[in-house]
């Protein structure tokens, strides 16, 4: 889905322009080699309309600076809704993870293209990225709020296991 760093910075654009055109919010996301995940908040029930429109401007795009023609993604976008703040904070640390768990990077926040690393502060906050959502489940002051995310983030480094042959997107059993 993502061949280079060009193809991330396309979906940066696009995912943008769908935000601002739905009026959503991504209050985390990671973009993996083969696929994405987006913690997303919609004030209309639109998540479809919407990632039918980010997924199917990605996709030409994307086909046509590599020269290729049909599908890009296989199957339907998979949603569930977060509705409790310890759901929220458990969707939030498995974004952040992801590229830990798929064997790509030592530490979340050394993987570029994703929300982790912003969300803490440590790199510019893309345009699209409403980070403040996830700090104040942790407390009303930004900074305590970015140290204690962080703290519950790397708590569960430890326990990561890549298991060779795994989908990335999956957790590894403990």
């Amino acid at each position: 889905m993502f061949l280079d760093h060009e193809d991330r910075l396309r979906m940066y654009r696009i995912l943008e322009y769908t935000v601002r055109k739905h009026g959503w919010e991504i209050r985390a996301f990671v973009l993996m080699t083969t696929h994405a995940h987006l913690l997303v908040w919609t004030p209309l029930d639109d998540l479809s309309r919407g990632m039918q429109l980010l997924l199917g401007i990605y996709a030409q795009a994307f086909n046509k600076e590599h020269a290729r023609k049909g599908h890009l993604v296989g199957a339907r976008f998979w949603s569930t809704v977060v509705e409790r703040p310890g759901h929220a904070l458990e969707v939030s640390r498995y974004i952040a993870l992801n590229p830990v768990r798929a064997g790509l990077v030592e530490r979340p926040d050394d993987w570029r293209w994703g929300s982790y690393a912003a969300t803490i502060g440590n790199v510019p906050c893309p345009q699209f990225l409403a980070p403040n959502w996830v700090l104040e489940l942790f407390d009303d002051d930004p900074f305590r709020a970015a140290t204690a995310y962080k703290a519950f983030v790397d708590a569960a480094i430890p326990a990561i296991r890549v298991v060779a042959g795994s989908d990335p997107g999956t957790p590894a059993p403990a």
